[in-house]
């Protein structure tokens, strides 16, 4: 068995009791928050990372499978962004007038992706899933969206969410889902609502593969409808493909938004599509200070040119498969229903109790476990960039036999909460 380290969580704490009096749900992302993860057993502050690892502020060292959220895409402190940030910082990082690093990048991606015809830059994902939205409003003169999968803070998609407070109830009525694979549920939004949709906004994929060319079908009702289809690839885009999902499926939308992974963790985010919709931004109200920041702009060339000559997408679908495939054979050989779904670049492990289904105090018993021998994992998906290694996926699957090994005698006993050193994690929000 391989030994639990002994960690002392003495400055995270520290830390944490003064962000209690400061920081309104003490982080600035939900996500990043220990009431998402195993609070009590999970370290609470990163003081830095540097390749697949990262280290606590308590000089603790862990295996990185959240990778900032999914925003670091090839490493941290990799040196070739780096090296790219230090050049542009001793020219400069705002200015009063374009930079040509816009004109670069937008090039760059022009080229890389199917549906880009002209770009838009930001800073978050949940900007330019916004912006796209009030594009294809615009372009179509029509006001309600029909959307699948998760779209960011803005008020258009979170007031479908719990997390509701402080935004009029009215927008409720111009948002409606649609069920992924279903191409049934978006076709009766549309009979239900003739000519009012403007726009379809999905996850071309999260876990679950498109089926019987599910795409191809929405992009097809979409198109016989007059609404506008954009996909938000802000997880897909440059794991699943240099091109994005859109590239790996072979469905090209109308927009298109990414960000995360593009930058290898610096903020940045991009609007791409048509020339038809995107001239709409001459006249939509879409401007931010810093879209235009250099360092951020600098740090994606380079990414995008490391992911290129070094096949990191590649690395990162065979590094995921083969922790999927290690997993596996942990599972058989202890006889636990723990399996990962998704795709080897964006994953899961989904974890079923002795009753057949998922629970968070199960969940979070492993999280806690696998946390104690040095791995660092979320109770969401597994991300991967390319500096995660071999040894790292021996590493990792080192601590789950024994995390799953304590789970299966603790479900077999009734003694998970008993178990469990920490709190149980939260969800961020639910959906209605």
């Amino acid at each position: 068995m391989m030994e639990e380290s002994n960690r002392s969580l003495k400055k995270s704490f520290d830390y944490l009791l003064r962000a209690e009096q400061l920081i309104p749900a003490l982080s600035q992302t939900f996500s990043k928050s220990p009431r998402y993860l195993v609070k009590g057993v999970y370290p609470v502050y990163v003081s830095r990372g540097t390749g697949s690892r990262v280290f606590d502020v308590d000089g603790n060292e862990y295996i990185d499978y959240i990778v900032g959220l999914g925003a670091v895409s090839l490493g941290y402190a990799y040196p070739d962004v780096d090296r790219a940030i230090v050049k542009q910082l001793k020219d400069g990082i705002s200015f009063s007038l374009p930079h040509p690093l816009e004109v670069d990048l937008a090039e760059l991606l022009v080229e890389l992706l199917p549906c880009a015809e002209m770009v838009r830059f930001s800073k978050t994902g949940s900007d330019v899933t916004s912006a796209a939205i009030r594009a294809a409003r615009a372009y179509t003169g029509r006001e309600k969206v029909a959307y699948c999968g998760y779209h960011g803070w803005h008020e258009w998609y979170s007031v479908t969410t719990t997390r509701n407070k402080g935004i009029p109830v009215g927008l409720k009525d111009l948002v409606m889902s649609f069920q992924y694979n279903d191409i049934g549920s978006l076709e009766e939004l549309f009979r239900k609502n003739p000519d009012q949709i403007a726009a379809v906004i999905m996850e071309a994929a999260v876990l679950e593969p498109p089926k019987d060319g599910y795409l191809g079908k929405v992009k097809e009702l979409t198109h016989r409808n007059g609404a506008i289809l954009i996909f938000d690839e802000i997880v897909t885009g440059f794991r699943m493909s240099l091109g994005g999902a859109q590239e790996y499926f072979g469905v090209t939308p109308d927009m298109a938004t990414f960000g995360k992974g593009m930058a290898n963790g610096m903020p940045l985010s991009a609007v791409v599509g048509c020339k038809a919709l995107m001239k709409e931004f001459e006249e939509v109200f879409f401007s931010t200070t810093f879209g235009g920041e250099t360092l951020s702009l600098a740090a994606a060339i380079a990414t995008i040119e490391v992911f290129r000559n070094k096949r990191a997408v590649d690395h990162i679908w065979r590094i995921g498969m083969m922790l999927r495939e290690g997993f596996d054979g942990i599972r058989r050989s202890l006889d636990i229903d723990a399996r990962f779904v998704g795709f080897p670049c964006h994953q899961t492990l989904v974890i079923k109790d002795t009753n057949g289904a998922e629970s968070p105090e199960v969940k979070s018993l492993f999280m806690q476990e696998m946390v104690k021998r040095g791995v660092l994992v979320h109770s969401g998906t597994v991300d991967l960039c390319l500096s995660h290694s071999e040894e790292d996926v021996a590493r990792t699957l080192e601590a789950g036999e024994d995390a799953l090994r304590i789970v299966r005698d603790a479900m077999a006993n009734g003694s998970v909460l008993e178990k469990l050193e920490g709190e149980v994690f939260q969800r961020v929000f639910k959906r209605f």
